[in-house]
């Protein structure tokens, strides 16, 4: 099974593929293998229009490229910023309808779902996150950023609960 996992954003977008390997023999664990990580950025001097529209072509490329079984999602949580809240929900409403028009089932995870699905415990910080993530899963040799990090958790998080 292949899942694309989003962390959703409309200046950076983390982005990842992972599949679930399978045919293991009895006794060995079946573990997800990260296919493709990125973090996808638009420019803030482009017009709200331009990000949008290149948001969902980079999503369109990567669903075409990679054939995902389900796209996994990090639901909104506004604190402060309503602005930058209404974008992100702007990014995200472009990203599930790149996956529902090529039939793709959309799953939303709350941020304490993710903590709690890689690291047990629901309060977890960016360190912890992020050092359970590499234990959880073979990582391209590359620099990744934070985003790319949460975009795995997201698909991990769909891939543990859809067992």
């Amino acid at each position: 099974m292949k899942i694309i996992g989003i962390d959703p954003g409309y200046e950076r977008l983390g982005i990842a593929v992972i599949e679930k390997e399978t045919g293991k023999t009895a006794g060995q664990k079946n573990r997800e293998s990260v296919l493709y990580s990125s973090c996808f950025r638009t420019s803030a001097k482009d017009p709200m229009h331009k990000r949008l529209g290149e948001i969902g072509a980079e999503i369109s490329r990567v669903l075409t490229e990679y054939t995902p079984d389900a796209l996994a999602i990090e639901t909104l949580f506004i604190s402060t910023n309503q602005k930058t809240g209404m974008r992100v929900a702007e990014a995200r409403g472009i990203i599930m309808y790149e996956a529902i028009r090529r039939e793709i089932p959309v799953y939303e995870y709350s941020p304490m779902q993710i903590k709690t699905s890689i690291t047990s415990d629901g309060s977890s910080d960016k360190t912890r996150m992020i050092k359970m993530v590499n234990l959880l899963v073979k990582l391209p040799p590359k620099k990744m950023l934070d985003d790319e990090y949460d975009a795995i958790a997201v698909a991990l998080t769909h891939s543990a609960i859809a067992r």
